[in-house]
């Protein structure tokens, strides 16, 4: 059974601990470690859902700005108002300039190519590169920038 545990961060360093710690999980599959959760407005601090404490240890060894797992073990009742469970619909179309939100090309703008919306993922190539290589994305790893208006295409004739 997994527990959850509290990882200290430095103050406004919580996305970039987000992003290192889940880089790892990723690498390591079978690491023990099986979410994190990123309560906004909470600084300082973001969840580690593992089987036990030494696994939350291990998979911040390294980490930039993490400070520590704290001593006791934190009960889901006790974050569980900070959590909210949204099913949002994505409203991205093809050819939408989309701005990559999370993952090593964060702040990177793309061209969508190809959407899977049974999979919710997104084919994105990136603007600035010489060569445009596809990547498949989660759908809610990008946000609509600009979208190419259906009026920009040449009238028929």
């Amino acid at each position: 059974m997994a527990h959850i545990y509290g990882l200290k961060t430095s103050a406004n360093r919580e996305d970039q601990v987000f992003d290192f710690v889940s880089s790892k999980m990723l690498q390591d599959k079978n690491c023990g470690v099986y979410s994190l959760i990123r309560a906004h407005g909470m600084r300082g601090y973001i969840f580690i859902e593992a089987d036990d404490k030494a696994k939350a240890e291990s998979i911040i060894q390294g980490v930039p700005y993490a400070k520590g797992v704290l001593p006791k073990e934190i009960q889901f009742a006790e974050i569980e108002h900070m959590l909210e469970l949204v099913k949002v619909e994505m409203n991205i179309r093809k050819n939408d300039i989309v701005e990559i939100i999370s993952g090593p090309f964060k702040r990177e703008n793309a061209r969508v190519s190809r959407i899977n919306k049974q999979k919710d993922e997104v084919v994105v190539e990136l603007l600035n590169t010489a060569v445009p290589i596809p990547m498949t994305l989660k759908m809610d790893a990008v946000k609509v920038v600009r979208r190419e208006d259906d009026s920009t295409e040449e009238p028929e004739e």
